[in-house]
Order: structure tokens, then C-alpha cells, then sequence
């Protein structure tokens, strides 16, 4: 038996090793095992050229942050177990059982490459939403457009977001559908995606395809490369060879 998440229940990942913190309700089980969720999600790599994998699609315009992640979920304390909480009022009832959604749909599981419409990410600029994403599973977006900061914070994870034309869209959106287990492949430094023996063009703002390629999207990383910098200008500065001269002196106090 598995369970599935309801509001604040202890959430159960599917390899078992992990469990949620939150307990203020009781678990619902279920016993569709395609309703399990996804192991925990794996760091992207620092340079991100192109992401290959299968598909999901979510359709629907005007899909913002709040559907994608609701508000009563932002007081985590760290964005952990969102995987399992993403979608959660559009993937499940009130009493917690499941409904029918790509996020539940067994054909889709270990997608990494989301589909989108038009403005998706709209709304709050929380960043929970790309966070819940990413730890299902997610490693791509595509679409017709996005919300600006949800696709800037899509960017600071390394995610890429593309878009594309309505009509690629609608013709990738079929296929994976029709052949959830295809592979598509979105080239970031070209700007193509391929499937199924096809190119389309995809676009993003070059300053975010040169972050992705460089992997200067990753601040924490460029901090430490650029460690032997940071020391030699923390050298120069007096306040900290002042501070670091007088912890040193023995008769400081």
C-alpha cells in the first residue's frame, strides 16, 4: 500500500528513505501504486547545454504559481518534500484520494521535460514553484511563454524555460501525449528542441542561455571558483586585516 499526501500529512517517497515532518493531518492511503511519488530529485550539473528525457504536459493558460504550489505550503522550512506537494489541489480531492492528472498518470513517470501553454508561472513570485518542479522531477520547461520572475527563478535552479510557437507546442503536446515513454531532447546552445526525427526552434533570452552553457547560473559555484579571488581581494580590504591582526596580537583580548 502507499499513501498520497493530503494538506500537511507525512509525505511517503516512493523509495521509502524519506518521510515529510509535517503531521497535523492523517495519512490516506491509496492503493493505485501509480500514485507513488517520485524518488527525491538529482542536482543538475553546473553547465547545462541541452536536456534530454521523456515528457509530461500540463494544459491550460494563466496557470500560476499558486496552482503549481499552494500558499499553505510555503512555510516549510526547506523545499525538501514539495515534490510530492506540486499540483496537489488539482491532483487530489479533499479527502485526499487522487484524480486524474498527468502528475498521477503512470505513463508519465521520470518525466523531466514539462510542456506548457501560454503564461505559465503567472502570479506570486515564489520560488517555491520551480523548487516543487524540480524535486518531482522536472529538468525543462517548455512552452508558448512564461511568468518573468518564475522563468528567472526557473533559470537560478538550472532549469532551463523555453518557449515556443503555439503550434510547435500544440504538436509536441499530442505527440508526447500519444508517446509518453519518447524521448525529446531540448538543445539549449542551439535553440532547438528535437522529437521523434523532428527540429523546432525554441527561444530564451540570450543573457540566460549564456548563464545555462557557462554554468554561471549556479552562484553558490561561481563563489567557490572563484575562491583564491575572494581571498586575495578580503587581503586588501583594512577592516579585515585589521580585525585579523588584532584576533591575532597575544595580548588581545
Amino acid at each position: 500500500m502507499t499513501f498520497v499526501p493530503r494538506k500537511a500529512i507525512p509525505l511517503k517517497f516512493a523509495d521509502g528513505n524519506r518521510t515529510s515532518d509535517a503531521t497535523s493531518l492523517q495519512d490516506v492511503p491509496i492503493e493505485d501504486p501509480s500514485h507513488q511519488l517520485p524518488t527525491p530529485y538529482s542536482v543538475q550539473p553546473s553547465r547545462i547545454s541541452c536536456v534530454e528525457g521523456s515528457g509530461i504536459v500540463i494544459r491550460g493558460n494563466d496557470i500560476d504559481t499558486d496552482r503549481i504550489i499552494p500558499a499553505r505550503y510555503l512555510k516549510a522550512v526547506t523545499f525538501d518534500e514539495l515534490g510530492g506537494q506540486v499540483f496537489f489541489d488539482e491532483r487530489f480531492d479533499e479527502k485526499g484520494q487522487a484524480k486524474a492528472h498527468p502528475f498521477n498518470d503512470a505513463r508519465f513517470r521520470g518525466a523531466r521535460i514539462l510542456l506548457v501553454n501560454r503564461n505559465f508561472g503567472c502570479g506570486s513570485s515564489r520560488e517555491h514553484a520551480p523548487q516543487a518542479l524540480m524535486r518531482w522531477g522536472i529538468h525543462a520547461v517548455v512552452g508558448e511563454s512564461f511568468g518573468e520572475i518564475f522563468a528567472s527563478n526557473c533559470m537560478a535552479l538550472g532549469i532551463p524555460a523555453v518557449t515556443a510557437t503555439t503550434a510547435d507546442i500544440g504538436t509536441l503536446m499530442a505527440f508526447v501525449e500519444q508517446n509518453p515513454s519518447e524521448k525529446i531532447d531540448v538543445d539549449v546552445g542551439t535553440d532547438t528542441l528535437r522529437f521523434a526525427g523532428k527540429t523546432v526552434a525554441t527561444q530564451m533570452p540570450e543573457s540566460t542561455k549564456n548563464a545555462l552553457v557557462s554554468g554561471s547560473w549556479d552562484s553558490l559555484q561561481s563563489l567557490l571558483d572563484a575562491g583564491d579571488q575572494i581571498e586575495a581581494t578580503a587581503a586588501q580590504l583594512p577592516y579585515l586585516a585589521f580585525n585579523t591582526w588584532t584576533a591575532r596580537r597575544p595580548d588581545s583580548k
